[in-house]
């Protein structure tokens, strides 16, 4: 059996995930021969799933969003990278309770893409989401080499409110490394930069800006994208209106100016992870995350894991927290069953914390034996 399952957000890591389910699986079926190959989608996660993979963990000293000093992790196998942008410039380098929509900046991970290239790196995956910013990737591009001036010709504030003051930009001092290297911009979203799907109105309140923010920080992603256009043409406005820009608070769009090539995130982890031979070793594949719902379907990583199996011929069933799909739409999307923990336990704050404090194992098992029983 092949354990390709992402995080439980909030209660277990993907690494915890397989851990469990492998422990379940042999307590009903003494011996099972099991693989465990933990997976992400570019989100938060994505380093831990390539460390678990083989990949080497690397740590760098990085600005943090508010610009705090944090110790980030990157991934490093070979000369390929895999770098988590919310490892510097996540929502979980805020301080508990604090959210700063305006001024969070993506520097550090401008500062993380720059340690990876000093490792060796010849092929990065950037993996994006989780995001505490909405810059459009401006740190990112500034940690870099390139400047971003307001009238005065003096460096405009971090984070996206700043961006309103941008009357100058200049990317004529990008590290020359860059034009070099293939970047991946790994994501699970699609969106543009702005506009109604754009970054500030679809995520902005999920970094705690209100309407009021909201709006302020779409027409400062738009300006940024207009001074852009003037520095370096066309392309610009064409990359702000591309597939995967608006991914973590606009990171997205400053990815592309580095000459990204977008790719969903699960696809692009599964290769970077070795996926398909591992599958094909398999007879069953077992998935999963926190909550199986409507998003599953937009380019998480159980619907990615289920799509390659189902194209390979391997069935595939799921373990869950919770569980918001009909079984059609599990179908659909090549998942034969599901098991939810809130059959065992209907509080989902009660599983979580079960989960958190490592006494799952009695309730993956409860569902492993379904599974195993579905299974014979």
């Amino acid at each position: 059996m092949l354990i390709a399952a992402d995080k439980f957000k909030g209660s277990l890591t993907a690494v915890q995930v397989a851990e469990r389910v492998t422990t379940g699986l042999r307590r009903v079926v003494p011996g099972l021969e099991v693989e465990a190959l933990p997976v992400a989608d570019g989100g938060d996660g994505t380093v831990a799933a390539a460390v678990a993979a083989g990949f080497e963990r690397r740590e760098a000293l990085v600005a943090g969003p508010l610009g705090q000093e944090v110790t980030a992790a990157f991934a490093l196998r070979g000369d390929t990278a895999v770098v988590e942008m919310a490892e510097a410039s996540g929502l979980q380098r805020l301080p508990a309770g604090v959210f700063a929509p305006l001024t969070a900046s993506t520097y550090g991970s401008g500062e993380l893409l720059r340690a990876a290239l000093d490792a060796g790196a010849r092929t990065i995956v950037f993996g994006v989401g989780g995001s505490a910013t909405t810059d459009g990737g401006a740190g990112m591009l500034s940690a870099l080499g390139a400047r971003f001036l307001d009238r005065q010709g003096e460096p405009v504030t971090p984070g996206g409110g700043g961006l309103a003051e941008l009357a100058r930009a200049d990317l004529s001092g990008l590290d020359p490394r860059l034009s070099s290297v293939d970047l991946v911009l790994a994501s699970d979203v699609d969106n543009p930069l702005t506009g109604p799907k754009g970054a500030s109105a679809v995520y902005g309140p999920q970094k705690g800006a209100s309407p009021d923010e909201v709006e302020a920080l779409d027409v400062a992603l738009a300006h940024y994208a207009k001074v852009l256009e003037e520095a370096i043409g066309p392309r610009a406005a064409e990359y702000a209106t591309s597939p995967g820009a608006g991914a973590a608070g606009g990171i997205g769009y400053g990815a592309l100016l580095l000459g990204a090539r977008f790719r969903p995130g699960i696809e692009v982890m599964l290769d970077v992870l070795g996926f398909q031979p591992a599958l094909e070793r398999a007879s069953l594949v077992i998935t999963g995350e926190g909550s199986l719902d409507e998003q599953t379907l937009h380019g998480k990583a159980p619907a990615g894991v289920a799509a390659a199996a189902r194209a390979a011929g391997k069935e595939v069933v799921a373990v869950c927290g919770r569980l918001a799909l009909p079984p059609e739409a599990l179908g659909r999307a090549g998942i034969r069953r599901a098991y939810p923990l809130t059959e065992v336990e209907p509080d989902a704050v009660t599983w979580a914390r079960l989960a958190t404090a490592a006494q799952a194992l009695g309730v993956g098992c409860a569902l492993l034996d379904r599974t195993v029983a579905y299974v014979k």
